[in-house]
């Protein structure tokens, strides 16, 4: 008995370490197709994320003022605006998912209750912030 699990043991070694010395041929188009995969993501500088709106307004100095009360009350969400012809957006945070941006609406519907969450996809991936 003790005999059989040591040569199934020793089988079982064998075959790892032959394991280790698999060599893979794949077709030449795969690996160019691959190569041009890895280029493109390379050059890719911004992601697909999420951030919480504040406020929408066709007033530059309304967006000013909102934006230096929102930074006094929370100095550690990162918050950043867009001029969208006629309106100036004011967008707090940046998450790499929906969830995550959620929880942070919810802090600020206290503060600002027409918030909404809106799906960007120019966040760079500096910009993807943790926990709060």
């Amino acid at each position: 008995m003790l005999r059989g699990i040591l040569l199934l043991l020793a089988f079982g070694c064998t075959l790892a370490l032959s394991a280790q010395n698999i060599q893979i041929k794949e077709d030449p188009t795969i690996t160019q197709m691959m190569e041009r995969f890895a280029t493109i993501n390379k050059s890719t500088t911004t992601v697909e994320g999420w951030r919480v709106q504040v406020l929408a307004t066709p007033d530059r100095q309304k967006l000013e003022s909102a934006r230096q009360v929102f930074q006094y009350k929370y100095p550690n969400i990162p918050v950043d605006w867009v001029h969208a012809n006629p309106w100036y957006k004011l967008y707090a945070g940046a998450f790499p998912s929906k969830l995550e941006a959620i929880r942070l609406q919810y802090l600020l519907k206290r503060d600002y209750p027409s918030s909404y969450l809106v799906r960007d996809n120019t966040v760079r991936p500096a910009e993807l912030i943790g926990v709060y």
